[in-house]
Formats: C-alpha cells, structure tokens, sequence
C-alpha cells in the first residue's frame, strides 16, 4: 500500500527534547513532519520518537540486514547503529558493502560504522584486512557515521601508529569513536577518552562506568542475547541522562522476534525511571551523538515515529519510518526480499584423530570458564581426566572438550577445554565465531565434536547439534554468519537448536551466543582461536597443559 503524500495523526504527543506530554495533531506531508498543531483530539494512544539501537551486530542476529529490520520494526525500533565488523573480518570492504546496499532494500535506517579492528587481533586467522584506506572510502558514504568500536585498547594507549592512524581518519571527517574497552578504569579509562573514545559498551560494573563517564564518554546500557549489564548500569540513567544510551550489540533471531529496546524502556519504567530520562536514552542521545538523520518528533524532522497505547503498558502500536507505516499491532509491514549469498569458505572435513588431544605430562589443565550473560570470562586450573594417553571431556567435573577451526585454510584444529557449558551428550557448533568467524564447538567426545564441525564445513556455515545419530543444522551461507531466508522462519529453526542444545544439558540461557564469544579474544581471561589457547589479560598464547602447579 502506497504513503499518502499528505495525512494527519492525532494523540499524546510526547515530545522528549521539551519533556511534554500534550494533546496534538502531526501534518504529515511527504514523508516529513510539516507542522505540529497543539489541540485537543479524541485518540488517547500517546505519540512519539523511534527507538534506536545504538550499537549491534547486525551478522549476529544471523539475518541479513533487509530481514533484521523486518523483525525489530514491530518493537518501534526505527534505526540501528550498527558495526559491520562481523561480516568485515570475512569478507573485508566487499562484506561492509553488503551490508549497506541490503540494508537499503527496505525503509529502516541503517548507519554504520568503519571497523576499526579488522583482523581484531593478530593472534587469529580472519578472511580478510580492513585498511586505513578502505576507511576512508567507508568515511566517505553517508550512512557511515562513525568509526567503530576500537577493540585494541592496548594500542590505544600506547599510542600504536596503524590505530592512531584510524582515530586520525575519524577526526578528519568529524565521526564519533566507538570505544570498547572492558574493565578499563582511572587513568588508563581517562588517557583512552583523550585518545578520542566517546562511548564504551563493555562496562560490566557501576564503577566502572562511572570512571569513563568522568572521562568524557557515553555509557551504553547492553542487554543482548548473551550479554546483559542492564542490572549492573540502569541507577545511572537517573544521574547521568545525557551519558547513557541502550544497544544490544547482539541479539540473536528468536529473541529479536520477542523484542527489541523497547524492552529496555519497559524494565526502567518498571524500575521508577523518569520516562523523558528514559527516552532520552532510547530515542535522542544516539541521533545526537551520532549525527544521525532520524526524526525527533520536531517539525521538518522525518516522520519517524511510533504510536503507543500507553506510557505505562507501553506497548508498540504502529511503527512510521519517514512517514511510511512499517509496523502494526506486532505484525512486519517489510515485505522479504531475496538477498544475495556472498561467503568465504575453504576448510575441508576434518578427521576423528584430529580431535585427540595426547596427555604428554600434564597435572593440570588450564581451563576456560564462562559467565552466563557475560563476555568475560575465568580461568582455572583442573585435574585433567586422561584416558588411554588422552586428555578426554570430564563431565563429573563439567570440563569439556572444546575446538576452533580455520575456516580459511585448510588447518588442524585447535583444541582446549571449557567449564560450565553443561551437556551431557553430543555436540553444538557454529561458524558464527567473534571476531573471526572461524568454526567453535564444544561436546562431550570426539565424535560429536567432529560430527558438528564437519556439517557446517558441509554446509558452509551455520549452526549445528549432534547427539548420536541426530543431526540440526542451520545454514548461514551469507559470509558463513548470515541466512538469506525469511527472519521469521530463521528464528524458529534457530529457536528449534537452541532447544535442542538445552536437551543435551546445557543450561546457559542463550549456549549458541556464549559459545560464539569464546573466540573473542579481546574479552578476558581466557579465550580459543584457531591458533591457540589465548590469555586476554596478558595478550599472549599460553599452553593447555602444565607439567607443574606453576601459575595456578
């Protein structure tokens, strides 16, 4: 159906920049608010801003960004900032471009940012570079507004040339800097802000957030599919409105069916938040922040809007982006669109024997232990559990077996093990792998673990479950990362692997997500790349295995 060029719409009108709430009528002409007329009106639903997600992944909802939006504009989300570095460290400028252009297939505001860190670390094999150069062409498009998140804070700190070279470019075509710096507090927090950091959306802790606030930069306020710091960071939205924003960073496809920041809004109000405060941080502060081309419910700014029944159930009517009704009543407006497959693929299948992992003389085993609803990880040092010769997965202990595999060359994999993951049987892996995007798995035995790898190797990506002669894959051929397919039937096959992750005793709330950060080597204390075991408090490899208790 076809945008009237002219209409009206009556209701509360919230306006947040003033922090009224009146009766009113919006002249629509043209995709545009042409005039506001303050008069009473029979409607009683409340009208107002979008909501924006300030920082995401897109690749992480395993959609490509036509089908993203679909999903997140019945939740009133009118636009994402969002970072391509996931599709960038597999396909380099070419996936970035991908990006931009599918997003622009349908009314929803996409605005990127140039990655800053691809390849994220050099202790990894990623598909591709992403240059200083290739910045500044990204710079040079419009819907690129920022250099994204800045991942090596050690190099920001020391002053390193290649990412002050970045910082540079950023300065030079006035963008904002995406910081991401976890548990990075003081002078260290205060010399990073200096270097031109403005937001950080790692913060796991008040105080530390309330370090880098004093340093100048914006706190966004996460709650995704696996990490959530909402609990720890919402009391300072009531002090701070003007330093907070709300992103998910990454949310995968069933919860973005169930919703999206609305739910933030929902839980601060719930919590007594001042509502103007709360829309500030939902709505006002990423356009402002980021320069971003998303109307405010100001006149001449872009029908850009949503209609609500009310401030307290809050719940999402309509959506409009630039006039154009998208959303109604939970239902998509975004008609699905075919997208093209583009990927990087090249590992061939793997043996059983490669999967063996020989006891040599260890007496322990360092061990990886992850946080259900956070990136950061522990690390400790077990009893390994060795049979003939091997080092084997405990589940007495709930150590098992974990692996990452080159998806770009055609290399063994690498082997360590992990805590807390919590299956009893089988095996779950995925191609969706931070940053890299190499093949992770973890199961119980060797063949489980070989089993799930190599169905994704088959299918050039995706997410698997194994458990004996059962076998669930979902494809994600786009970039190994992405499906091509309607977001709705995504989500419920993904919803389907996740059940049956959960059926081979995993009782973390999202197995997939957390498994996917345990290659994320910029998160500490312990992560695995296809290259090793990797201590992120110390940025170097450390071995499996120790002959003595020398570390523990």
């Amino acid at each position: 159906m076809a945008t009237p060029r002219f209409y009206k719409m009556s209701g509360n009108i919230i306006d947040v920049l003033r922090k009224e709430i009146y009766q009113g009528t919006l002249e629509i002409m043209d995709g545009q608010i042409a005039r506001i007329v303050r008069e009473a009106v029979t409607e009683t639903h409340y009208l107002l801003p979008g909501f924006i997600d300030a920082h995401v992944h897109v690749e992480s909802s395993m959609l490509v960004p036509s089908e993203f939006a679909r999903l997140a504009v019945p939740h009133g989300t009118v636009a994402t900032v969002s970072d391509p570095h996931e599709i960038g460290n597999v396909l380099g400028l070419k996936g970035v471009e991908y990006m931009l252009e599918n997003g622009k297939k349908v009314p929803f505001k996409f605005f990127f940012g140039a990655p800053s860190c691809v390849p994220a670390t050099p202790f990894e094999t990623a598909g591709a570079e992403i240059t200083p150069e290739d910045i500044e062409e990204l710079f040079q498009r419009p819907e690129v507004k920022y250099l994204a998140e800045m991942m090596n804070w050690p190099g920001v700190l020391n002053g390193d040339d290649l990412v002050m070279q970045k910082i540079t470019l950023a300065q030079k075509f006035d963008k904002q800097v995406d910081g991401h710096a976890p548990g990075l507090r003081g002078e260290e927090a205060q010399a990073y802000a200096t270097a031109g950091m403005t937001t950080d959306h790692e913060c796991f802790t008040a105080e530390e957030a309330l370090d880098k606030i004093a340093a100048g930069m914006k706190i966004l306020i996460r709650e995704g599919s696996a990490a959530k710091n909402f609990d720890a960071l919402i009391e300072l939205l009531a002090q701070h409105p003007d330093q907070i924003m709300f992103c998910s960073d990454d949310k995968h496809p069933d919860n973005l069916v169930e919703g999206h920041i609305n739910e933030l809004v929902k839980r601060a109000l719930a919590l007594g938040h001042d509502l103007f405060h709360v829309l500030q941080a939902s709505c006002v502060n990423p356009v402002h922040h980021y320069k971003l081309e998303v109307g405010l419910l100001q006149e001449k700014d872009p029908a850009d809007f949503i209609v609500i029944d009310n401030p307290r159930d809050f719940n999402v009517l309509r959506t409009y982006i630039n006039g154009q009704l998208v959303a109604e009543n939970g239902q998509s407006k975004i008609a699905f669109t075919p997208s093209e497959v583009i990927n990087n693929f090249h590992a061939e299948p793997k043996t059983l024997e490669q999967f063996r992992f020989p006891a040599g003389d260890a007496v322990k085993i360092r061990v990886i232990e992850p946080y259900n609803g956070q990136l950061v990880t522990g690390m400790l040092f077990l009893d390994p559990k060795i049979e003939n010769g091997h080092i084997v997965s405990d589940l007495a202990q709930d150590v098992l077996k974990m692996t990452v595999v080159n998806r770009y060359q055609n290399t063994a994999p690498a082997l360590a093990f992990i805590k807390n993951f919590g299956l009893t049987r089988g095996a779950i892996a995925s191609s969706v792998g931070h940053d890299s995007h190499n093949i992770i798995a973890v199961g119980v035995d060797d063949e489980s673990l070989c089993r799930a790898v190599n169905l994704l190797i088959e299918a050039k990506g995706g997410i698997s479950a194994v458990d004996g002669e059962r076998e669930e894959v979902l494809p994600l051929p786009v970039a190994g990362i992405m499906s091509p397919e309607d977001g709705y039937w995504v989500a419920q096959q993904y919803a389907k692997l996740d059940r049956t992750a959960k059926e081979l005793g995993s009782a973390l709330t999202s197995p997939f997500m957390t498994l996917s950060f345990m290659a994320l080597l910029v998160i500490p204390s312990l992560k695995l790349s296809d290259k090793g075991l990797f201590d992120g408090q110390h940025f170097q490899f450390v071995n499996v295995t120790c002959a003595t208790l020398e570390g523990e």
